[in-house]
């Protein structure tokens, strides 16, 4: 199933987008350094019954990329997402977020209540405020996180996929996961290869992570947490905040790494596909 690309140019960032199929809205929140191709397969697969809608959040992809750290600010984020569906005429939707984009899937619910209908939460990260002492780790973190490790600056594209084959999230360098990789590196001023994803973004949102939590009050949304075999919330206290505050909390295990979506799609798309059929 081809998609559409769009600019969302009412928004105070612009917004890139992508659209897969029509009927009832499902809005794709990618995690960070990610892109809106990430989730081509989820949307092909729904895309016979459901509008998908997989914005490149600001400072990612092909959507704008202000300067400013302060910028990145979970709730700024959170505007371009409600601009997304008010231009789109989405009055109640569904959020499948990835990674640290729950954060922002959990802060939209909070603020508007009404018109987010469901939320599915695939191995939530960076959800909740880090307290300081961990910012003098941020450049290590830089340097060892899989999904920052494509950032570049890369001699060649051949050079920066002979890297992206050894991550994580590439792991088996399927179509798709090759698909995702091309779309979201190009080619700087300088002739180097790096990351779409934007340094001020990265540097923001962390800085935004040590200033402001996403779940610390109850939601009455209901909610599909979506734990990878090989994840990262494996333990008891990781998985606290979602049973104190999401009443209506149901929790799935499903197989692969923290990116399921990329390396077990078929297995990933079926979950997702029979909640929105049971719910």
């Amino acid at each position: 199933m081809p998609f559409t690309r769009h600019t969302l140019s009412s928004a105070s960032v612009p917004l890139a987008y992508r659209q897969w199929g029509d009927g009832e809205p499902l809005v794709l929140l990618h995690g960070l350094a990610d892109h809106g191709l990430v989730w081509q397969s989820l949307a092909e697969t729904l895309g016979t019954r459901y509008r998908c809608l997989a914005p490149d959040l600001r400072g990612h992809g092909d959507s704008g990329k202000p300067d400013d750290i302060a910028a990145y600010d979970a709730l700024e984020l959170v505007e371009d997402l409600e601009a997304l569906a008010i231009a789109c005429a989405t009055d109640s939707i569904t959020v499948v977020a990835h990674s640290w984009a729950a954060k922002l899937a959990l802060l939209w619910a909070k603020q508007q209540p009404q018109r987010l209908r469901r939320l599915i939460l695939v191995d939530p990260f960076f959800v909740n405020q880090l307290p300081q002492w961990l910012q003098p780790t941020f450049p290590l973190l830089y340097r060892t996180l899989p999904f920052l490790k494509v950032m570049g600056p890369f001699e060649s594209y051949a050079a920066a996929e002979s890297v992206a084959r050894t991550l994580k999230q590439y792991r088996g360098w399927s179509p798709l996961q090759a698909a995702a990789f091309r779309a979201g590196i190009e080619q700087k001023p300088d002739g180097t290869w790096g990351s779409k994803f934007a340094i001020a973004a990265r540097n923001g949102v962390f800085c935004d992570i040590l200033h402001r939590a996403g779940l610390t009050t109850e939601l009455a949304v209901p909610t599909l947490l979506l734990l990878p075999q090989a994840g990262l919330n494996r333990m008891a206290w990781q998985l606290k905040p979602y049973r104190t505050h999401l009443p209506h909390l149901h929790v799935q295990a499903i197989p692969g790494n923290h990116w399921p979506h990329l390396v077990e799609p078929e297995a990933f798309n079926q979950s997702v596909a029979d909640y929105l059929d049971g719910s």
